[in-house]
């Protein structure tokens, strides 16, 4: 098949195809709905297992519809868990989304409400301390020291940075006193040093007392060096473009010149993104190398099926959908990220379509795990929509980037303002799932664009977000391209 006639992958299509240290006494926790479930009367609790990718789009794993791409062990680990097909990171106020993403993580807060590196603010891996967890991290931290020791007991081969040579990252292990030593190169590759890390602690232990590993791989983010033997699996010209596939983007969404668009030249063309999309599939069969080995580890020690694993990406990745080619915008490849849970009270060989953002995965481990969170927490656990008593805890769900674009979604309708060329675009997701047929100037559309409107100011006020959704001196709407690289 020549590439000019190839299918571009389709995620929706497919779908339907394929299935620490001790709390402070300060810290003040709130019960989260149904805590007290499996802890009763001495009830074992189970262990849990947090993966964590980086820049990993939705699409981008196998069981979730995308042929392009190997991933044997997540595809496994889904067949035995529960899909969450419509979760979402609540946005960024930085070019650098995994910052505030891996922040409302931790701590269950959102955008509006979380500080970047916590300060004051507990965290749910604190929680699972306090409950008489052993807590465990390894990997990338972009959060500052301080908020991983007082969130984690243990800490071995961590990374205090964005993105790097994974054959040269800095890591720095935590002593017992809570210390960190000096920087130490990496070594091997990263993702494999990372699962090293996690996989040495969970054979070392040596009681049944349960614990929270969390392991931040720093792949699939740029630079995307997978071995080599891993990126000779994927020819660049068997790639297909994502559906969503364009040139450039159509007009200026007010973060054009940032780093992550300097990647490849304008216009994106076929060849430089299929080249892009080959080394980022490379880059995740590797890291599903590694979560194969981490579940190993599991399964070796017989804590397997004891233990809620979670496997969940910081936010998606452009990498040619929309002309774009990073996270710095609210269409649904950027926000929007795989999320995988599996393991005691989680139901085996589902897909969920309910609406939830990342920072509500904290929260429904709490329910399944019956530990209370951290005060703050505003995420949602998802236990009852397991258990069938409700089809979502979320009706919509608001996103925002920095002070460029805001966004509501609902179960069919999107809306993406931009208020500093007071642009706005609705897209009906039911039949436009790739988002490329703008219904915002449809006359027959009015109705939903103003009710949309409403809702995105109501969700603005509640989360203490008072930016204005139209400017009184707007900018131009379109882009001189000549100003890029």
């Amino acid at each position: 098949m020549t590439p000019s006639r190839r299918r571009p992958f389709d995620l929706p299509s497919a779908l339907s195809l394929s299935l620490s240290l001790a709390l402070a006494l300060a810290l003040v926790l709130t019960p989260t709905p149904g805590a007290a479930r499996g802890t009763a009367e001495g009830a074992s609790r189970p262990n849990v297992l947090f993966l964590y990718s980086d820049d990993h789009r939705a699409d981008a794993i196998g069981a979730l519809g995308n042929p392009a791409v190997r991933t044997p062990h997540l595809d496994a680990l889904a067949r035995r868990g529960t899909i969450l097909t419509r979760a979402y990171c609540n946005g960024s106020d930085q070019g650098a989304v995994c910052v505030p993403s891996r922040a409302m993580l931790m701590t269950g807060r959102g955008l509006f409400r979380v500080d970047m590196k916590m300060e004051g603010q507990g965290t749910w891996p604190q929680a699972f301390g306090a409950a008489g967890y052993d807590t465990f991290a390894t990997g990338k931290w972009h959060n500052g020291p301080k908020s991983l020791r007082k969130s984690f007991q243990k800490a071995e081969a961590v990374f205090f940075g964005g993105m790097g040579d994974p054959y040269k990252l800095p890591l720095r292990d935590m002593a017992p006193d809570g210390s960190f030593g000096d920087d130490r190169p990496s070594g091997a590759h990263s993702v494999e040093v990372f699962a090293d890390a996690a996989s040495r602690f969970i054979r070392g232990r040596r009681d049944d007392s349960p614990f929270l590993c969390y392991v931040a791989f720093n792949a699939p983010h740029d630079p995307r060096v997978a071995p080599a033997e891993y990126r000779a699996k994927y020819r660049d010209d068997a790639i297909p473009l994502p559906a969503d596939f364009l040139p450039q983007h159509p007009f200026d969404d007010g973060e054009l010149l940032i780093r992550d668009e300097r990647l490849a030249p304008w216009p994106r063309t076929p060849e430089v993104v299929r080249r892009h999309l080959a080394d980022y599939y490379a880059a995740i069969e590797h890291l599903d190398a590694q979560v194969g080995r981490i579940l190993d580890a599991l399964r070796d020690s017989g804590r397997l099926d004891d233990t809620l694993v979670v496997f969940a990406g910081d936010h998606g990745l452009a990498i040619g959908s929309h002309g774009l080619m990073g996270k710095q915008n609210l269409y649904e490849h950027s926000m929007r990220s795989p999320a995988i849970l599996a393991g005691p009270g989680v139901p085996a060989g589902r897909q969920v379509d309910a609406l939830a953002y990342l920072h509500d995965l904290f929260p429904t481990l709490g329910e399944l795990a019956g530990v209370a969170g951290p005060g703050g927490s505003e995420g949602l656990g998802l236990t009852p929509v397991f258990e069938g008593r409700e089809p979502s805890r979320r009706a919509d769900l608001f996103t925002a980037y920095r002070d460029v674009q805001r966004a509501i979604r609902d179960d069919r309708w999107k809306l993406i303002a931009y208020p500093r060329i007071n642009k706005v675009q609705l897209f009906d997701l039911a039949s436009d799932p790739h988002e490329l047929h703008d219904l915002a100037a449809d006359p027959a559309r009015v109705a939903v664009l103003d009710r949309l409107t409403a809702l995105l100011r109501r969700r603005q006020a509640e989360a203490g977000d008072d930016l204005p959704l139209r400017s009184e001196h707007p900018e131009p709407e379109a882009f001189d391209f000549s100003r890029a690289p």
